[in-house]
């Protein structure tokens, strides 16, 4: 099987890669509770294993993982009282948005300062920070010569789970834990889920879970790197067409571009607000309060 992951590469690999196809898959997920069948790192273990199953079809270079993002504040903590309850131990590994939206600026600055004509953004997690992973590279695209394009893994899974237009994604349900299944099997044991119909949140675990299918996971898998494909062409012909300047270099640039294209937009970003659709917060007993209010310190 052909190595498309960045570490485990050797540098006379990774400059044929680039010669090959210049695209760069940069991938988002986290530990996050999703029932006690699945693995923690579902989000970014699946985000990661379709990049790398399309780099293998269409070429290019998956970067390292980034197992760190957006929970525990606004909606998600909210979501979190609901769905996962009140456990000792959430093995969460959370960053704040403004964090998580600035360290994903400074790997695009690594894209464009390599000079790959284009960089694939895909995120396993969901909730609206896929929204606003969108609208930072709306952003900043126009000061970066790599042409850019964000997207949460269920967008390029068409037709979709239940053969409709796309799937819409699910939480450690039928969608989620067949891909799981599908690219890394070890991950799921549904040995592990409660007995039907036993009361309780069950680490977050979902409705449809056991409706689950290795194989139905297998042809998501399959539409998304043809998905994934497609937009990696369109991206490749557009700068070529382009031919775009690569000028984000400095970490003192990253830093500017942050300052003033960035930052004056950040209350605008969903994952910044305190909930999502008039939501009630956390009770003022949850541990999911602490950390619910989103505090204006970005």
């Amino acid at each position: 099987m052909r190595e498309v992951r960045w570490e485990r590469m050797f540098p006379d690999q990774l400059e044929q890669a680039f010669a090959e196809c210049p695209l760069l898959y940069l991938t988002y997920g986290l530990c996050e509770p999703h029932g006690p069948h699945c693995a923690l790192g579902l989000d970014m273990l699946k985000a990661h294993g379709i990049a790398c199953a399309a780099a293998r079809v269409h070429g290019g270079i998956v970067a390292p993982p980034d197992y760190w993002h957006i929970h525990e504040l606004g909606g998600y903590a909210i979501w979190s009282e609901k769905n996962v309850g009140e456990c000792e131990r959430t093995w969460l590994t959370a960053l704040p948005p403004w964090q998580h939206f600035k360290n994903v600026l400074y790997q695009i600055r690594t894209a464009d300062s390599h000079g790959f004509h284009a960089c694939i953004l895909l995120t396993g997690h969901y909730g609206p920070n896929w929204q606003d992973l969108k609208k930072l590279v709306e952003l900043v695209q126009p000061c970066v010569g790599t042409r850019l394009y964000a997207l949460p893994d269920w967008e390029a899974n068409v037709p979709g789970f239940d053969n409709n237009n796309q799937s819409g994604g699910d939480h450690a349900g039928k969608v989620e834990t067949s891909l799981l299944w599908a690219l890394n099997p070890e991950c799921v044991d549904l040995s592990r889920m409660p007995a039907e119909g036993t009361p309780g949140t069950h680490f977050a675990m979902g409705a449809t879970a056991r409706l689950s299918n290795r194989r139905t996971g297998e042809r998501m898998v399959e539409d998304e790197v043809r998905y994934l494909g497609q937009k990696a062409r369109e991206l490749l012909d557009a700068y070529e067409r382009e031919k775009p300047a690569h000028t984000l270099r400095t970490f003192a640039q990253v830093e500017t571009l942050w300052e003033n294209v960035v930052r004056p937009h950040l209350k605008e970003f969903m994952t910044l607000q305190d909930a999502w659709n008039n939501q009630e917060p956390p009770s003022e007993s949850s541990r999911w309060r602490e950390n619910w209010k989103v505090p204006e310190v970005y």
